[in-house]
């Protein structure tokens, strides 16, 4: 395995070196040892890595070395524009560019959707060079005209994949025609490479990118230690849940639940035993959670319950546990649940609890990882269920005996043929069927 090199190795700007000595960032992560000199060296880029593996600052520290060594296209268009598929993605990106920004004479801004747009627009007027937004909010902004991108020298995607699988591909080319600088450079990051979408948006996006995959997105996390429990239903799965809790030395933990409903009933109960608790889910309005967020990462609350809305974009160092209380209906989203813990070197647990309505999802994970799982169990907590069998496939009956006699010619008796009584004379019954009808003898 290559050593991760030093960043000061990498050939960046002392100024963003003194800021990554500041926040004790001294060595690159494979995908930052990979990335950065290709950015550096102005060319576009495709990549993908495991959540978790420090993406944010490989294309964050190239935008902002290019931005000190050259000058700007433009003196009021932004020179950098990064788009994030969520908004807690994009804040967490957001932050990450601030703190890298510390003593360096420039501003950035975040435009979200779900905010103020003339607060927005203010910000615009303020002509701020970079530029971190969800891709809805920005498109709004470029069909008002309160901000253009004629002079982008950078347009980075993060997490490109989920960008195009909430559908933002219509507004993603819409930024990219109004950023259409020929000398612009792009750089595209996404969990996977072999998104069909994502390939064919950076044919039309990307000039002869570098291509760029470290690790996968179903291999093993090795900072990360992954437990699955039986459950025989609701009840047996919050006993589970409690002597977790109970057992675990956590600092922070996250619980993924399939629904709103029960991310609150789980919160209540949680909180009727003391375990400062807060749900968050995709019913509540921008501020409520803010603040929410604002709170967990602070560590008023010890434990997040939440849907797949915080799957993406946290990035909490304190999570030390995550736990499925509901397996994710898409495999994928089991990589970036688990991916919430374990992040930039720190050790993970993540616990999965499997009752019979998980079992497809369970199954599609076990195979999406490429690895035979094997469940553990807790002392007095250990139950009936076992899984469930393969279904069978649909074989209508006669079918296999059917094929046995196929060497067999033997005429079969023909069974009375049912009478349809909708048809007359082999014709059907409706509206334009003209049916004679027998003339009366003549008297």
């Amino acid at each position: 395995m290559e050593h991760p090199l030093q960043f000061k190795d990498l050939g960046l700007d002392n100024r963003l070196l003194k800021n990554l000595n500041h926040y004790g960032f001294k060595q690159a992560t494979d995908i930052q040892r990979q990335a950065i000199p290709v950015a550096v060296a102005g060319k576009d880029l495709l990549a993908s890595s495991k959540t978790g593996s420090g993406k944010t600052l490989a294309f964050v520290l190239p935008m902002l070395h290019k931005a000190l060594k050259t000058k700007a296209f433009s003196a009021r268009d932004p020179r950098a524009v990064i788009l994030a598929p969520t908004r807690e993605l994009a804040k967490q990106v957001y932050g990450e560019l601030r703190s890298m920004l510390g003593g360096l004479s420039y501003t950035a801004t975040l435009i979200l959707g779900g905010e103020n747009f003339n607060d927005q627009v203010k910000a615009l007027r303020r002509y701020p060079k970079f530029i971190v937004a969800t891709p809805g909010r920005l498109a709004d902004h470029l069909e008002h005209r309160s901000l253009f991108l004629d002079g982008v020298d950078t347009l980075i995607l993060d997490e490109a994949d989920r960008m195009l699988d909430l559908g933002f591909a219509p507004e993603l080319r819409r930024i990219h025609n109004a950023a259409k600088h020929r000398r612009r450079q792009t750089l595209m990051f996404s969990a996977t490479l072999d998104h069909a979408e994502v390939n064919d948006i950076a044919v039309e996006m990307l000039n002869d990118p570098k291509r760029i995959s470290i690790g996968h997105a179903n291999s093993e996390h090795t900072d990360i230690t992954q437990s699955f429990y039986l459950c025989d239903h609701l009840d047996h799965k919050e006993a589970i849940l409690n002597r977790i809790l109970e057992e675990a030395d956590y600092k922070q933990v996250i619980i993924f639940t399939a629904t709103r409903v029960d991310t609150e009933r789980l919160t209540k109960e949680l909180n009727e035993k003391k375990l400062k608790a807060v749900a968050l889910s995709g019913n509540l309005n921008q501020t409520q959670r803010n603040t929410i967020m604002s709170q967990f990462e602070r560590a008023v609350f010890k434990i997040l319950v939440t849907t797949d809305v915080a799957s993406r974009g946290l990035d909490i160092a304190n999570v030390t546990h995550v736990i499925n209380f509901d397996m994710p209906k898409h495999t994928e989203e089991y990589v970036h649940r688990v991916g919430r813990t374990g992040r930039a070197g720190n050790k993970g647990t993540a616990l999965s609890l499997v009752g019979p309505k998980d079992w497809d999802s369970f199954k599609r994970v076990e195979a999406f990882l490429q690895q035979s799982i094997e469940f553990s169990v807790l002392d007095g907590l250990k139950g009936k269920f076992k899984g469930l069998n393969p279904r069978k496939p649909n074989v209508k009956k006669g079918d296999a005996a059917k094929n046995k006699r196929q060497h067999v010619k033997k005429a079969a008796k023909k069974k009375p043929v049912k009478r349809d009584k909708s048809y007359y004379q082999n014709v059907s019954v409706g509206d334009d069927v003209f049916i004679p009808k027998k003339k009366k003898p003549q008297e």
